[in-house]
Protein backbone atom coordinates (compact mmCIF):
# COMPACT_ATOMS: atom_id res chain seq x y z
CA UNK A 1 0.00 0.00 0.00
CA UNK A 2 1.61 3.68 -1.05
CA UNK A 3 0.76 6.87 0.72
CA UNK A 4 0.02 10.11 -0.76
CA UNK A 5 3.93 10.61 -0.97
CA UNK A 6 4.67 7.42 -2.64
CA UNK A 7 5.93 5.54 0.41
CA UNK A 8 4.30 2.21 1.41
CA UNK A 9 2.84 1.89 4.69
CA UNK A 10 1.21 -1.00 6.54
CA UNK A 11 -2.40 -2.26 5.20
CA UNK A 12 -5.55 -1.57 7.03
CA UNK A 13 -8.04 -3.93 8.57
CA UNK A 14 -10.28 -0.93 8.51
CA UNK A 15 -10.56 0.08 4.81
CA UNK A 16 -12.41 -3.18 3.24
CA UNK A 17 -10.31 -2.62 0.54
CA UNK A 18 -6.61 -3.72 2.14
CA UNK A 19 -6.43 -7.48 3.32
CA UNK A 20 -4.60 -7.29 6.78
CA UNK A 21 -1.89 -9.08 7.80
CA UNK A 22 -2.48 -8.96 11.49
CA UNK A 23 -2.14 -5.41 11.74
CA UNK A 24 -4.98 -2.65 12.06
CA UNK A 25 -4.67 0.69 11.05
CA UNK A 26 -6.53 3.71 10.39
CA UNK A 27 -6.75 6.37 7.26
CA UNK A 28 -7.70 5.68 4.07
CA UNK A 29 -4.92 5.24 1.54
CA UNK A 30 -5.38 5.39 -2.29
CA UNK A 31 -4.45 1.87 -4.15
CA UNK A 32 -1.23 0.48 -5.09
CA UNK A 33 0.56 1.31 -8.26
CA UNK A 34 1.59 -1.22 -10.44
CA UNK A 35 4.77 -0.21 -10.88
CA UNK A 36 8.06 0.97 -9.14
CA UNK A 37 7.63 4.61 -7.82
CA UNK A 38 10.10 7.08 -7.86
CA UNK A 39 10.62 9.26 -4.33
CA UNK A 40 11.90 11.94 -3.94
CA UNK A 41 12.12 13.69 -0.80
CA UNK A 42 12.23 17.40 -0.18
CA UNK A 43 15.39 18.82 0.67
CA UNK A 44 18.49 17.93 -1.59
CA UNK A 45 16.85 16.41 -5.17
CA UNK A 46 17.92 12.49 -4.51
CA UNK A 47 16.32 9.98 -6.25
CA UNK A 48 15.57 6.74 -5.17
CA UNK A 49 13.98 3.98 -7.18
CA UNK A 50 12.35 1.45 -5.10
CA UNK A 51 10.63 -1.68 -5.93
CA UNK A 52 7.22 -2.25 -4.01
CA UNK A 53 7.92 -6.16 -3.27
CA UNK A 54 11.23 -5.43 -1.73
CA UNK A 55 9.92 -2.92 0.81
CA UNK A 56 8.12 -4.01 4.22
CA UNK A 57 6.07 -1.65 6.19
CA UNK A 58 8.71 -1.00 8.99
CA UNK A 59 11.28 0.04 6.75
CA UNK A 60 9.90 3.64 6.00
CA UNK A 61 8.25 6.20 7.73
CA UNK A 62 4.97 7.68 6.47
CA UNK A 63 5.30 11.22 5.12
CA UNK A 64 2.32 13.31 5.03
CA UNK A 65 0.99 15.42 2.15
CA UNK A 66 4.20 17.93 2.73
CA UNK A 67 6.80 15.36 1.85
CA UNK A 68 7.80 15.84 5.98
CA UNK A 69 8.21 12.67 8.17
CA UNK A 70 5.22 11.67 10.41
CA UNK A 71 5.56 9.25 13.44
CA UNK A 72 4.25 5.95 13.36
CA UNK A 73 3.01 3.61 16.10
CA UNK A 74 2.43 0.42 17.12
CA UNK A 75 -0.35 -1.05 19.40
CA UNK A 76 1.15 -4.25 20.44
CA UNK A 77 -1.32 -6.56 22.67
CA UNK A 78 -4.72 -5.02 22.07
CA UNK A 79 -6.90 -8.11 23.67
CA UNK A 80 -9.99 -8.53 25.32
CA UNK A 81 -11.95 -6.10 23.35
CA UNK A 82 -9.32 -3.24 23.28
CA UNK A 83 -8.83 -3.40 19.60
CA UNK A 84 -12.73 -2.67 18.83
CA UNK A 85 -12.55 0.35 21.38
CA UNK A 86 -9.47 1.36 19.67
CA UNK A 87 -11.50 1.61 16.20
CA UNK A 88 -14.12 3.76 18.27
CA UNK A 89 -11.84 6.10 19.65
CA UNK A 90 -9.28 6.50 17.17
CA UNK A 91 -9.55 10.08 14.76
CA UNK A 92 -9.09 10.84 11.53
CA UNK A 93 -5.66 13.09 12.61
CA UNK A 94 -4.24 10.87 15.33
CA UNK A 95 -0.78 9.93 14.29
CA UNK A 96 -0.66 6.56 12.21
CA UNK A 97 -1.09 3.28 14.70
CA UNK A 98 -0.81 -0.30 13.43
CA UNK A 99 -2.92 -2.59 16.30
CA UNK A 100 -1.96 -6.31 16.72
CA UNK A 101 -4.51 -8.78 18.96
CA UNK A 102 -1.57 -10.56 20.90
CA UNK A 103 -1.96 -11.81 24.18
CA UNK A 104 1.54 -13.02 25.00
CA UNK A 105 4.64 -11.14 23.33
CA UNK A 106 8.05 -12.47 24.57
CA UNK A 107 10.86 -10.14 25.06
CA UNK A 108 13.49 -11.44 22.41
CA UNK A 109 10.15 -10.64 19.80
CA UNK A 110 10.14 -6.84 20.97
CA UNK A 111 13.26 -5.58 18.51
CA UNK A 112 11.84 -7.17 15.14
CA UNK A 113 8.07 -6.05 16.56
CA UNK A 114 9.52 -2.96 17.42
CA UNK A 115 11.31 -1.76 14.03
CA UNK A 116 10.22 1.19 12.02
CA UNK A 117 7.89 2.60 14.87
CA UNK A 118 8.37 5.47 16.93
CA UNK A 119 6.35 4.92 19.80
CA UNK A 120 4.60 1.67 21.01
CA UNK A 121 1.06 1.22 23.72
CA UNK A 122 1.47 -1.15 26.04
CA UNK A 123 -1.04 -2.69 27.85
CA UNK A 124 0.33 -5.43 29.91
CA UNK A 125 3.22 -6.98 28.21
CA UNK A 126 6.89 -7.00 29.74
CA UNK A 127 9.63 -4.77 28.56
CA UNK A 128 12.73 -5.72 30.05
CA UNK A 129 15.86 -2.80 29.34
CA UNK A 130 17.95 -5.54 27.83
CA UNK A 131 15.37 -5.91 25.04
CA UNK A 132 14.46 -2.60 24.34
CA UNK A 133 18.33 -1.75 23.89
CA UNK A 134 17.55 -3.52 20.55
CA UNK A 135 14.66 -1.40 19.51
CA UNK A 136 16.10 1.34 17.80
CA UNK A 137 14.03 4.14 16.61
CA UNK A 138 11.69 4.11 19.36
CA UNK A 139 11.25 7.53 21.49
CA UNK A 140 8.14 6.43 23.47
CA UNK A 141 6.20 4.23 25.41
CA UNK A 142 2.74 4.88 26.13
CA UNK A 143 1.61 2.22 29.10
CA UNK A 144 -1.91 1.74 29.40
CA UNK A 145 -2.37 2.47 33.23
CA UNK A 146 -0.25 3.97 36.00
CA UNK A 147 1.87 0.39 36.56
CA UNK A 148 4.70 0.69 34.17
CA UNK A 149 7.08 -0.11 36.97
CA UNK A 150 5.43 -3.28 37.18
CA UNK A 151 6.19 -3.93 33.76
CA UNK A 152 9.57 -2.54 32.52
CA UNK A 153 11.75 -0.11 34.46
CA UNK A 154 11.13 3.49 33.32
CA UNK A 155 14.38 5.26 34.36
CA UNK A 156 16.70 2.80 33.04
CA UNK A 157 14.59 3.19 30.04
CA UNK A 158 15.14 7.07 29.79
CA UNK A 159 18.47 6.59 30.16
CA UNK A 160 18.68 4.86 26.27
CA UNK A 161 16.20 7.22 24.82
CA UNK A 162 12.56 5.75 25.63
CA UNK A 163 10.29 7.91 27.44
CA UNK A 164 7.75 5.72 29.04
CA UNK A 165 4.18 7.78 29.06
CA UNK A 166 1.70 6.75 32.23
CA UNK A 167 -2.08 7.36 32.14
CA UNK A 168 -3.56 8.57 35.80
CA UNK A 169 -7.51 8.98 36.07
CA UNK A 170 -8.92 7.14 33.33
CA UNK A 171 -10.44 4.33 35.67
CA UNK A 172 -10.95 6.55 39.09
CA UNK A 173 -14.75 5.39 39.25
CA UNK A 174 -14.46 1.72 37.90
CA UNK A 175 -11.33 0.94 39.89
CA UNK A 176 -13.15 2.57 42.73
CA UNK A 177 -16.58 0.35 42.77
CA UNK A 178 -14.59 -3.09 42.06
CA UNK A 179 -12.94 -2.01 45.44
CA UNK A 180 -15.89 -1.59 47.23
CA UNK A 181 -17.70 -4.77 45.31
CA UNK A 182 -14.75 -6.91 46.60
CA UNK A 183 -15.09 -5.35 50.03
CA UNK A 184 -18.94 -6.58 50.65
CA UNK A 185 -18.03 -9.85 49.33
CA UNK A 186 -15.31 -10.50 51.33
CA UNK A 187 -17.44 -9.18 54.19
CA UNK A 188 -20.33 -11.26 53.49
CA UNK A 189 -18.41 -14.92 52.08
CA UNK A 190 -19.99 -14.15 48.76
CA UNK A 191 -17.78 -16.50 47.00
CA UNK A 192 -17.40 -18.85 49.50
CA UNK A 193 -21.09 -19.63 49.15
CA UNK A 194 -20.64 -19.55 45.25
CA UNK A 195 -18.40 -21.46 45.14
CA UNK A 196 -20.45 -24.06 47.44
CA UNK A 197 -23.64 -24.15 45.70
CA UNK A 198 -21.86 -24.98 42.58
CA UNK A 199 -20.69 -27.83 43.90
CA UNK A 200 -23.81 -28.68 45.20
CA UNK A 201 -22.86 -27.99 48.91
CA UNK A 202 -25.72 -25.30 51.13
CA UNK A 203 -22.97 -23.08 52.82
CA UNK A 204 -24.37 -20.12 55.29
CA UNK A 205 -21.85 -18.34 56.97
CA UNK A 206 -22.18 -15.06 59.09
CA UNK A 207 -20.89 -12.44 57.67
CA UNK A 208 -19.51 -8.36 58.84
CA UNK A 209 -22.03 -5.73 58.55
CA UNK A 210 -20.03 -2.85 57.51
CA UNK A 211 -22.37 0.20 58.20
CA UNK A 212 -20.54 2.15 61.43
CA UNK A 213 -16.87 -0.12 60.31
CA UNK A 214 -14.13 1.91 59.87
CA UNK A 215 -12.07 1.99 56.22
CA UNK A 216 -8.92 2.73 56.29
CA UNK A 217 -6.96 3.95 52.95
CA UNK A 218 -3.59 3.68 52.44
CA UNK A 219 -2.79 5.60 50.35
CA UNK A 220 -4.73 8.67 48.88
CA UNK A 221 -5.38 9.99 45.18
CA UNK A 222 -7.79 9.84 42.67
CA UNK A 223 -9.09 6.42 42.89
CA UNK A 224 -9.36 6.04 46.77
CA UNK A 225 -11.43 9.15 46.90
CA UNK A 226 -13.84 8.13 44.85
CA UNK A 227 -13.73 4.78 46.99
CA UNK A 228 -14.21 7.18 50.15
CA UNK A 229 -17.59 8.45 48.31
CA UNK A 230 -19.08 5.48 48.13
CA UNK A 231 -18.11 4.16 51.31
CA UNK A 232 -19.00 7.67 53.34
CA UNK A 233 -22.62 7.37 51.16
CA UNK A 234 -22.89 3.54 52.70
CA UNK A 235 -22.44 5.07 56.27
CA UNK A 236 -18.74 3.73 57.06
CA UNK A 237 -16.14 5.83 58.71
CA UNK A 238 -13.56 6.59 56.43
CA UNK A 239 -9.94 7.70 57.65
CA UNK A 240 -6.72 7.52 55.24
CA UNK A 241 -2.78 7.97 55.14
CA UNK A 242 -0.97 9.29 52.68
CA UNK A 243 2.81 9.71 52.15
CA UNK A 244 2.32 13.92 51.35
CA UNK A 245 -0.25 16.46 52.92
CA UNK A 246 -3.77 15.86 51.67
CA UNK A 247 -6.95 16.52 52.85
CA UNK A 248 -11.02 15.71 51.49
CA UNK A 249 -14.27 15.83 52.80
CA UNK A 250 -15.53 13.39 54.95
CA UNK A 251 -12.18 11.51 55.24
CA UNK A 252 -9.93 11.84 58.45
CA UNK A 253 -6.24 11.80 57.64
CA UNK A 254 -4.49 9.78 60.55
CA UNK A 255 -0.86 8.82 61.12
CA UNK A 256 0.26 5.02 60.06
CA UNK A 257 -0.01 3.61 63.37
CA UNK A 258 -3.63 4.59 64.06
CA UNK A 259 -4.88 3.59 60.32
CA UNK A 260 -3.43 -0.15 60.70
CA UNK A 261 -4.72 -0.20 64.38
CA UNK A 262 -8.28 1.07 63.78
CA UNK A 263 -9.00 -0.12 60.53
CA UNK A 264 -12.07 -2.67 60.30
CA UNK A 265 -11.01 -2.38 56.62
CA UNK A 266 -7.64 -2.02 54.67
CA UNK A 267 -7.75 -0.47 51.19
CA UNK A 268 -4.82 -0.26 49.17
CA UNK A 269 -4.53 2.82 46.99
CA UNK A 270 -0.72 3.76 47.08
CA UNK A 271 1.57 3.80 43.54
CA UNK A 272 4.54 0.98 42.98
CA UNK A 273 7.69 2.31 43.00
CA UNK A 274 11.07 1.52 44.50
CA UNK A 275 10.14 2.90 48.01
CA UNK A 276 6.53 1.38 48.19
CA UNK A 277 7.19 -2.22 47.16
CA UNK A 278 6.47 -3.93 49.87
CA UNK A 279 5.25 -1.47 51.92
CA UNK A 280 2.81 -3.45 53.83
CA UNK A 281 5.28 -5.72 55.47
CA UNK A 282 5.23 -8.66 58.25
CA UNK A 283 5.87 -6.51 60.96
CA UNK A 284 3.12 -3.72 59.40
CA UNK A 285 0.75 -7.13 59.21
CA UNK A 286 0.79 -7.75 62.28
CA UNK A 287 -0.22 -4.31 63.66
CA UNK A 288 -3.17 -4.75 61.87
CA UNK A 289 -6.26 -5.02 63.88
CA UNK A 290 -6.91 -8.67 64.60
CA UNK A 291 -9.74 -9.92 62.02
CA UNK A 292 -9.13 -7.28 59.11
CA UNK A 293 -10.27 -7.31 56.11
CA UNK A 294 -7.08 -6.67 53.00
CA UNK A 295 -8.48 -5.02 49.87
CA UNK A 296 -5.92 -4.74 46.99
CA UNK A 297 -6.93 -3.00 43.81
CA UNK A 298 -3.62 -1.21 43.24
CA UNK A 299 -0.44 -3.64 43.02
CA UNK A 300 0.78 -6.97 44.27
CA UNK A 301 4.24 -6.24 45.24
CA UNK A 302 3.12 -3.96 48.06
CA UNK A 303 2.60 -6.49 49.80
CA UNK A 304 4.82 -9.07 51.51
CA UNK A 305 2.86 -12.00 49.84
CA UNK A 306 4.10 -14.36 52.04
CA UNK A 307 3.64 -13.19 54.92
CA UNK A 308 -0.12 -12.39 54.30
CA UNK A 309 -0.76 -15.51 53.59
CA UNK A 310 0.79 -16.64 57.06
CA UNK A 311 -1.70 -14.06 58.36
CA UNK A 312 -4.71 -15.48 56.48
CA UNK A 313 -3.60 -18.87 57.64
CA UNK A 314 -3.70 -18.09 61.36
CA UNK A 315 -7.07 -15.76 60.86
CA UNK A 316 -5.09 -12.85 61.51
CA UNK A 317 -6.43 -11.11 58.71
CA UNK A 318 -10.22 -12.33 58.18
CA UNK A 319 -10.05 -12.28 54.63
CA UNK A 320 -8.06 -10.62 51.88
CA UNK A 321 -9.96 -9.92 48.50
CA UNK A 322 -7.34 -9.07 45.99
CA UNK A 323 -7.64 -7.98 42.30
CA UNK A 324 -3.96 -7.95 41.66
CA UNK A 325 -0.83 -9.88 42.61
CA UNK A 326 3.15 -10.36 42.51
CA UNK A 327 2.91 -12.58 39.47
CA UNK A 328 0.53 -12.19 36.80
CA UNK A 329 -1.72 -14.22 35.52
CA UNK A 330 -2.25 -15.51 38.98
CA UNK A 331 -0.05 -19.17 38.37
CA UNK A 332 -2.93 -22.46 38.32
CA UNK A 333 -2.14 -23.82 41.51
CA UNK A 334 -1.50 -20.91 43.18
CA UNK A 335 -1.51 -21.11 47.41
CA UNK A 336 -3.91 -18.19 47.41
CA UNK A 337 -6.35 -20.28 45.07
CA UNK A 338 -6.63 -22.86 48.04
CA UNK A 339 -7.28 -20.32 51.01
CA UNK A 340 -11.06 -20.16 51.31
CA UNK A 341 -10.86 -16.88 53.05
CA UNK A 342 -9.72 -15.09 49.60
CA UNK A 343 -11.97 -13.32 47.13
CA UNK A 344 -9.62 -12.99 43.85
CA UNK A 345 -10.49 -11.33 40.42
CA UNK A 346 -8.43 -11.09 37.36
CA UNK A 347 -6.20 -8.01 37.73
CA UNK A 348 -9.77 -6.53 36.26
CA UNK A 349 -10.86 -3.64 38.48
CA UNK A 350 -10.35 -1.05 35.33
CA UNK A 351 -12.29 -3.01 33.04
CA UNK A 352 -15.15 -1.37 32.13
CA UNK A 353 -16.17 0.20 28.46
CA UNK A 354 -16.06 4.20 30.05
CA UNK A 355 -13.03 3.37 31.29
CA UNK A 356 -11.53 1.51 28.43
CA UNK A 357 -12.48 4.83 26.36
CA UNK A 358 -11.01 7.00 28.32
CA UNK A 359 -7.81 5.14 28.69
CA UNK A 360 -7.27 4.59 25.04
CA UNK A 361 -8.59 8.29 23.85
CA UNK A 362 -5.67 9.49 26.54
CA UNK A 363 -3.07 6.87 25.10
CA UNK A 364 -3.86 8.78 21.52
CA UNK A 365 -4.11 11.95 22.71
CA UNK A 366 -0.01 11.44 24.36
CA UNK A 367 0.49 10.22 20.21
CA UNK A 368 -0.50 13.82 18.96
CA UNK A 369 1.44 15.15 21.60
CA UNK A 370 4.62 13.37 20.92
CA UNK A 371 3.84 13.91 17.59
CA UNK A 372 3.68 17.36 17.11
CA UNK A 373 -0.29 17.13 16.52
CA UNK A 374 -1.12 19.60 19.22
Amino acid sequence: MWSPGGVPVARSVCCPDYPSHGHLSHGHLPPEPTVPRIICPPGPTVARAILPALITPRMLRRHNKQGSVTMKGLFMDAVDDLAAIFRQVVRPDDPHVDVQERGHIAPDELPGLLAGYDFVLDDHTQMPTEAMRACHGLRHIIFLGTGARSYMHPDELEAIGIKVHIIKGYGDIAVAEHSIALMWAAARGIAAMDGGMRRGEWIRSEGSQLTGKTLGLLGFGGIAGEVARIAGGSGMRVIAWNRSHKSAPGVTFVDLHTLLQESHVLSLHLLLHDETHGFLTAERIARLRPGVILVNTARGALVDEAAMIAALKSGHIRHAALDVFVTEPLPAGHELTTLPNVTLSAHSAFRTPEASEALLRRALDIACKVAGKT
